[in-house]
């Protein structure tokens, strides 16, 4: 070896870090999410031109700072733009207000729709990068064994010598692949002014080009007067919420003589299991800040979902099921019964959020036993209801009472002889718990599905309570913009020892963007089994009255 020439642990290095550092780059400058925007399907690709790009086809541009480090961009290419859109007229506009929803639910929370697209791109960068060092890796031993040992010591000579040469153009080549990612040059950039219309909103700075220049000078005063007044709705809800939480805590402190046995009262101060319930959400992200705020108040040891997060089920709704995954507080189990507008899509964001989603089997979380399953039905706008299972709500409800029962143990006298009985039926629609509330194997049922609150009520030797909507929805109403219905939250507790649910607490959020807390209830005692339960089926025990109907609806 040439007394210049680099040692060989400084070449291995160096070969290393450049190979690395081609991956990398290729990893990132590769990047792909297919996730959504707004109410469209959409493909987000990394580029290196330092700016966010929305691609909008016939329509044009969207163009603003892009949201990632370094000189790193993102291209978004959005799909469901018919290619014929030739001019600026109604009817290109209705097309575009037709999916109002989706562009508030956007407006609304862009910083979620931020969070996951920057999380996709890492993890197909990371992908990209680690599958461009495999290949590396492999291309390299199978040149390493065809070369053979003698024709490799001729090469490591003469390579030595231009070690740094040959470390140099490597890493020019890599620095011109990645700026050639680039969608747009500065000085294109620099010639579209900034929007005026999106001044004060997410999308402040935003430079158009193209045909959707036209629309949104003419028609977006309308969607971004809605966003403000959506914006100024939930802000006002959200202080007098926590106004009205604050005087309930008060008050009940107060009446308590100062114990520490406000309603915010922690497992460690008196031993009940605290549960925060919603449903019926279906997309409205306006709530998440407050429901955020209520769980970071109350401290809640589990929060439930009985369903119907989603509209539609759809995957651009994933960025609604991420949104309400981000108010539950860290290490607080969040458990799921989807609802007939949610759908496996649904199941399968709320499981990447690290959700419960009730499937027909117990779970035991923090000492409270749980059955429940997703609904047998599935709702979709413009499509109807159809069963999307093998089996009817009737035939769900009884499948759920066999479990329940199984768990019970024999029946005795005036009750059921297992320890381990199940404590709670969490599904979303009301009449699908019928069967297992008139058997007594189970105590107590939550449900949603009816957008009214019910109860909580003695049905069979049980006790049942219907959540109205969270998201304010009601019945051919959207539950975007501000609440079309109130919103309400349920506050529960349980008491581990007795085995029983004690009080409950409403939370309510009216159109007009005032709140409430009401004091807490005594939960009604369920009914009492009969001294003697016969050995027929557990559905069969006598003295239950008939189950309350609740026609499987659209809801």
């Amino acid at each position: 070896m040439n007394r210049t020439d680099p040692p060989r642990w400084l070449r291995w290095t160096l070969a290393g870090v450049v190979a690395v550092l081609a991956c990398l780059t290729y990893g990132v400058t590769t990047a792909k999410a297919d996730l959504s925007l707004g109410p469209h399907e959409a493909t987000y690709a990394v580029t290196a031109d330092d700016s966010l790009v929305a691609d909008l086809g016939p329509l044009g541009t969207v163009v603003t700072d892009s949201p990632l480090p370094l000189t790193l961009g993102v291209r978004i290419t959005v799909h469901e733009i018919p290619a014929d859109l030739s001019a600026v007229d109604a009817a290109s506009f209705d097309a575009l207000a037709g999916d109002l929803d989706g562009y508030l639910q956007f407006f609304d929370s862009p910083e979620q729709t931020v969070r996951t697209v920057t999380w996709a791109l890492v993890w197909d960068a990371v992908r990209g990068t680690g599958a461009a060092v495999l290949l590396v890796v492999a291309a390299g031993f199978g040149v390493r064994a065809l070369l053979g040992p003698a024709r490799r010591r001729d090469l490591a000579r003469a390579l030595a010598a231009r070690t740094w040469e040959i470390t140099g153009a490597v890493l020019v080549v890599v620095l011109v692949a990645a700026t050639a990612a680039a969608s747009a040059g500065p000085e294109e950039r620099a010639t579209l002014p900034a929007s005026p219309v999106f001044e004060g909103t997410a999308l402040e700075g935003a430079r158009i080009t193209g045909r959707l220049a036209g629309v949104i000078d003419t028609y977006s005063g309308q969607l971004v007067d809605t966003y403000q007044a959506n914006e100024v709705f939930y802000a006002g809800a959200r202080e007098k919420l926590m106004a009205a939480w604050d005087a309930r805590v008060a008050e009940q402190e107060a009446a308590e003589g100062g114990r520490g046995g406000a309603a915010s009262a922690s497992p460690e101060d008196d031993g009940y299991v605290t549960l925060l319930v919603v449903a019926d959400l279906h997309c409205n992200t306006g709530m998440t800040p407050l429901i955020r705020d209520l769980a970071d108040r109350l401290r809640p040891d589990v929060m439930l979902n009985a369903g119907d997060t989603t509209i539609n089920g759809t995957s651009v709704e994933s960025v609604c099921v991420d949104s309400f995954a981000s108010a539950v507080p860290d290490g607080v189990p969040f458990v799921v019964a989807d609802g007939n507008h949610d759908s496996r899509l649904t199941t399968a964001t709320e499981l990447a959020n690290r959700q419960i989603v009730l499937d027909g089997d117990v779970v035991d979380v923090e000492g409270l036993r749980i059955l429940g399953d997703r609904d047998p039905l599935e709702t979709r706008i413009g499509g109807g209801t159809v069963i999307a299972r093998e089996e009817t709500p009737q035939e769900a409800g009884e499948r759920l009472r066999d479990v329940a029962c199984e768990a019970a143990g024999e029946p005795g006298l005036g009750g059921f002889t297992a320890e381990d009985r199940v404590d709670l039926l969490l599904v979303h629609q009301p009449a699908v718990g019928d069967a297992a509330l008139e058997s007594g194997c189970l105590p107590f049922q939550i449900s949603g599905h009816m957008h009214t609150r019910i109860g909580p009520e003695v049905v069979g030797y049980g006790v049942r309570y219907v959540n109205a909507s969270t998201g304010g929805a009601s019945k051919g109403n959207t539950s975007v913009g501000p609440l079309r219905d109130s919103s309400e939250m349920t506050i529960l507790r349980f008491d581990p020892e007795a085995r029983r649910f004690v009080d409950w607490q409403l939370v309510e959020v009216t159109t007009e963007g005032e709140a409430a807390v009401s004091e807490r209830q005594a939960v009604p005692p369920a009914g009492v089994l009969p001294d003697e339960v016969p050995d027929d089926a557990p559905g069969d025990v006598p003295g239950a009255g008939p189950a309350p109907t609740s026609a499987a609806s659209g809801n």
